[in-house]
């Protein structure tokens, strides 16, 4: 079998745990390097065996995520070197995520001469009270620093994050965050509504009253007045949090959206190889511990599931419209052998003119309603 997959790698370090993050992720201080370095390795004997397990002849986009890969510092040269020894490997885009505080200038160098050609920067706020208030480390000095820093390395590249809704923000540091950033020559920016997840620090510090979100009605209104300014600035709305100059969209995430192959290595990652002969997908989701991935990277020890062809078929609506365009109508027609529009008339005319990615759930719930009382296959 021949295939064609994008690939995801998970580095599960920070050096230190934002309040409101749900991903996993352990502090770079409590392990010692040469731990690091076996897990590494183990990423690598991972990827080895998903490539000859799955037949995967191509890898057209990767994507290095986190944690912060950036805490591994000239460390990730061992991920690079490995890359490069793949057949054939020539992906469109390589990105990797970075923090400020370690995104250096030597980080930055080893990601440019190890094949990197576009770099995520975690900003979420300039304002340093917010950034305080749910454990943000990086003044804001640090961030210009390096967001000036990142933007010379990969001129063309730069993608950042911001979140709205945190301590202390209003419609004016909203503003202010994104003319800040759009005084850089960034590409491609993910605006983030916070999120309050179960068992995060945040969530405690919210029941104890400790730290104070703005009301839900405000909080959404700071996105949209931030969604509203970026739009202003050239950036097109492409998907229901990204915002990205002409030709600037994220390809990888889009490979997700879009609900093409991907294989995924490292704790918590997940993965999704597609049968389209059958219509049918096997996905997998490694465990969140570190030790047991070191001890036996590959997906026989991850927890599988197969998604048959009417659970693949809400997999890819539900993915699809989280772009502006929705699902490929090509694609979708090959996969099941119907047309959206024949697969979901009813909700697609009662939303005829109305914006389906703002109101996404109102929308898929519409879409499920519709599909759990007929037949398809």
């Amino acid at each position: 079998m021949n295939c064609s997959a994008s690939l995801y790698i998970h580095i599960p370090f920070c050096n230190s745990l934002c309040d409101y993050c749900d991903f996993f992720s352990e502090k770079k201080s409590k392990y010692s390097e040469n731990y690091i370095d076996s897990y590494l390795y183990a990423i690598i004997n991972d990827i080895k065996n998903q490539i000859k397990f799955f037949g995967i002849n191509e890898i057209p986009t990767v994507y290095i995520g986190g944690g912060t890969p950036s805490v591994l510092g000239k460390k990730i040269k061992i991920l690079f070197d490995f890359l490069k020894t793949i057949p054939d490997f020539s992906p469109v885009e390589f990105t990797i995520e970075a923090n400020p505080e370690s995104a250096d200038e030597e980080f930055l160098e080893i990601c440019r001469k190890g094949g990197i050609n576009r770099i995520s920067l975690g900003m979420q706020t300039f304002f340093q009270p917010s950034r305080k208030a749910v454990n943000r480390i990086g003044d804001i000095d640090l961030l210009h620093e390096r967001l000036t820093l990142a933007c010379n390395y990969f001129p063309d590249t730069v993608s950042v994050d911001l979140i709205t809704g945190l301590p202390y923000q209003n419609e004016k540091i909203i503003l202010d965050d994104i003319n800040h950033l759009l005084s850089f020559p960034v590409k491609h920016i993910s605006l983030y509504s916070l999120s309050v997840e179960d068992n995060t620090p945040l969530k405690n510090k919210v029941i104890n009253k400790t730290v104070i979100l703005p009301e839900k009605e405000y909080a959404d209104s700071l996105w949209l007045i931030g969604a509203e300014a970026i739009k202003k600035s050239g950036f097109d709305h492409y998907e229901i949090s990204n915002f990205a100059l002409n030709g600037k969209r994220c390809l990888h995430n889009l490979r997700y959206w879009q609900m093409l192959n991907w294989f995924a290595c490292g704790p918590s990652a997940s993965g999704t190889i597609i049968n389209e002969k059958t219509c049918s997908a096997k996905r997998y989701t490694y465990v969140d511990d570190i030790d047991s991935y070191i001890k036996k990277p590959f997906i026989s020890n991850a927890e599988c599931e197969e998604l048959n062809k009417n659970v693949f078929l809400k997999d890819c609506l539900l993915m699809g419209f989280r772009c502006k365009e929705g699902l490929d109508p090509l694609v979708f027609n090959k996969r099941f052998g119907i047309t959206i529009e024949e697969c979901i008339p009813v909700t697609l005319e009662l939303w005829k003119n109305k914006d389906k990615m703002l109101y996404l759930n109102r929308f898929l719930s519409d879409i499920f309603s519709e599909l759990d009382h007929k037949s398809l296959f």
